[in-house]
């Protein structure tokens, strides 16, 4: 049995032609979801991906940037409300104490009594610090601080059932201070904010973000397998796939993703 990935939003924060960043984790019945995107299209996106509220029972939030964490509200309302009718069996919030504050602040904001009361119930958070270990339904996992310059971020190092490698960047350049938990993957997912030569365009290093060619460099010195691209820009998705492949080749000697919204790889 393998695990499937399902990119359920793959743009960065002001796509309007993609969904925003994020993607699930799929093994025997059992989901993993990392962030949630910036609104309800999370709910359509997995509707479109045939993915179950019902059937994610864990949830790995990277920071609280409005792409990233607003669709978890959406999540954690729905879940809330299938778990008081008994239709969902509870739901692992894991992210560190900035992101736990501000999702308590919008759960008290925005949800009813009744669903708030499902709040360390039926949906617990758990607090990480750097370093910390987590486990994930099936999968075996490692926080780390990716040292963002911006707000307060984490990614991880996960062990995948069969004993692989998949290591999440967040979406920020890789630092290299994160060595222990990065190096070697047998899957590196890294943000791609534009091609190298858009970046007078779209000026990734002014916001401190990679471009597709940057992102294979760190890849190769990573010694990483296989390169997931993602958080990219929208301006030419029907040729997006092509673009980035053929830029990061020219660093990357391993295999090379870019995927599409709500493309599925096994991994």
């Amino acid at each position: 049995m393998t695990t499937k990935i399902t990119f359920l939003g793959t743009g960065n924060a002001l796509v309007t032609k993609c969904y925003n960043t994020c993607f699930a984790l799929q093994y025997a019945g059992d989901t993993f979801l990392t962030d949630a995107g910036g609104g309800n299209t999370i709910l359509a996106q997995l509707e479109k991906a045939d993915i179950s509220v019902s059937s994610i029972r864990h949830l790995f939030l990277t920071h609280g940037h409005t792409d990233h964490i607003l669709g978890v509200i959406w999540i954690i309302r729905l879940a809330a409300s299938l778990y008081t009718r008994g239709k969902h069996p509870g739901l692992t919030i894991f992210c560190h104490d900035e992101c736990e504050q501000k999702l308590r602040a919008f759960c008290q904001m925005t949800l009813t009594a009744k669903l708030q009361a499902v709040l360390d119930n039926g949906i617990k958070f758990v607090r990480l610090t750097n370093g910390e270990a987590f486990q994930a339904g099936p999968f075996h996992a490692t926080a780390f601080d990716i040292l963002s310059t911006k707000t307060k971020q984490f990614g991880y190092r996960l062990i995948l059932p069969d004993g692989k490698i998949l290591v999440c960047l967040g979406d920020e350049p890789y630092n290299l201070a994160c060595l222990a938990y990065a190096k070697e993957a047998d899957y590196l997912l890294s943000e791609a904010f534009c091609l190298y030569g858009e970046r007078e365009k779209f000026k990734p290093y002014e916001k401190h973000h990679s471009t597709a060619l940057d992102a294979a460099r760190v890849a190769r010195e990573l010694s990483a397998k296989n390169l997931i691209l993602y958080h990219t820009q929208d301006n030419n998705l029907s040729a997006r796939k092509a673009l980035y492949t053929a830029e990061a080749k020219k660093e990357f000697p391993g295999a090379i993703y870019v995927p599409n919204d709500l493309e599925s790889l096994e991994i």
